[in-house]
C-alpha cells in the first residue's frame, strides 16, 4: 500500500502528458515498438530512485511496476529485465529528459489559505544549499571532485542550491555544480536561480548567499528580500543603524563604495549579537 501510495504522488505530481512531452522535445522516442522499458517508463524510474533508495534497479523497477501497469504507463507483456538491462535503458534516457520534465513541473503550489506560506501578502521562499555523496567511479570524481583537500571525502559529492517554496517545500528550480573550483560555491550557482524570482515573492537567504552585486540581482525580478548578513568583526558587515524598531529590528544602511561611486540601499535588517 504504502508504495502505491508513493508512487500515486508522484504520477499526480509529474502527469504522463509532461513526460511525454519532455520525451518528445530531447527526442527520446523509443526506436523499437517492442522496448520494454521506454523512455516515459525510465523517466518515472529516475525519480523512483529517490523514493525508494535503499533499493537496488530491479527492486525499485519492481514496486513500480504494478502501479504503472494500472495507469496504463505499463505493457502486461513486458518481461521484468534485470539490473543489465535497467542499466542500458538509463543510459539511453540520458539526464535532458529529467532535466526537462523538472523544469516544466516545478512550480509553487501553495494557495492563498495555506498557512506559513505567506507573509505580508508575499509567497515565501527561500534558496539554500548542501552537498550530497555520489557513486565512486572515475567520471564522477574527475567532474564533481571530492571535498576535503589531503582528507578527502570517501566519495565525489555535488553541491546542489535549490530555490524552494517555504510553505510547502515544493522545488521551484534547482542547480548543481562541482564540490571544489573556483566560482563554483553556493553563491555562485543561486545566481543560476534569481531569474524564477517574481514579484510577490519574499526570497529568505542565509548569510553566506548576500553580496551587493547578487542582492542587486535579486531585487531586479521585482521579488522582496529577506537575507541574514554576517555579524561585524567574523567576515560580516558593520551596517550602520538609521532607526531602531520594535522587536531588536533595525533600519540599517547598505552601501557600495568604489573611488568615485556609492551606491545606497534602505532595508530592514535583523541585528545579530553573534556570528
Amino acid at each position: 500500500m504504502t508504495d502505491w501510495i508513493s508512487v500515486g504522488v508522484l504520477a499526480a505530481s509529474v502527469p504522463r502528458d509532461v513526460v511525454d512531452e519532455a520525451v518528445m522535445v530531447c527526442d527520446r522516442q523509443p526506436r523499437r515498438s517492442d522496448g520494454k522499458l521506454p523512455a516515459h517508463v525510465m523517466v518515472y524510474f529516475a525519480m523512483a530512485l529517490a523514493l525508494f533508495a535503499e533499493d537496488d534497479y530491479e527492486g525499485v523497477l519492481a514496486r513500480l511496476a504494478e502501479p504503472l501497469m494500472q495507469w496504463g504507463c505499463w505493457d502486461r507483456s513486458w518481461s521484468m529485465p534485470g539490473s543489465a538491462g535497467i542499466t542500458q535503458a538509463r543510459q539511453r534516457l540520458g539526464s535532458d529528459v529529467v532535466r526537462e520534465v523538472f523544469e516544466r513541473v516545478a512550480r509553487p503550489v501553495c494557495e492563498q489559505l495555506t498557512r506559513g506560506a505567506w507573509l505580508a501578502g508575499r509567497r515565501l521562499v527561500s534558496i539554500d544549499g548542501f552537498e550530497c555523496d555520489l557513486p565512486d567511479s572515475p567520471a564522477n570524481g574527475e567532474y564533481f571532485g571530492y571535498a576535503g583537500g589531503a582528507g578527502r571525502s570517501a566519495f565525489p559529492k555535488a553541491r546542489v542550491v535549490s530555490l524552494v517554496e517555504s510553505g510547502s517545500h515544493a522545488p521551484i528550480g534547482a542547480t548543481i555544480g562541482p564540490i571544489v573550483g573556483k566560482g563554483l560555491g553556493e553563491q555562485s550557482l543561486a545566481r543560476n536561480l534569481f531569474g524564477l524570482l517574481e514579484p510577490g515573492m519574499l526570497l529568505l537567504a542565509d548569510r553566506n548567499f548576500h553580496s551587493w552585486p547578487d542582492w542587486l540581482a535579486a531585487t531586479a525580478t521585482g521579488a522582496d528580500l529577506l537575507w541574514r548578513v554576517g555579524a561585524s568583526g567574523r567576515g560580516g558587515m558593520a551596517l550602520p543603524v538609521v532607526a531602531a524598531l520594535a522587536e531588536g529590528v533595525s533600519d540599517v544602511l547598505c552601501m557600495r563604495s568604489t573611488s568615485r561611486l556609492r551606491e545606497y540601499t534602505y532595508g530592514h535588517g535583523e541585528r545579530e549579537a553573534s556570528g
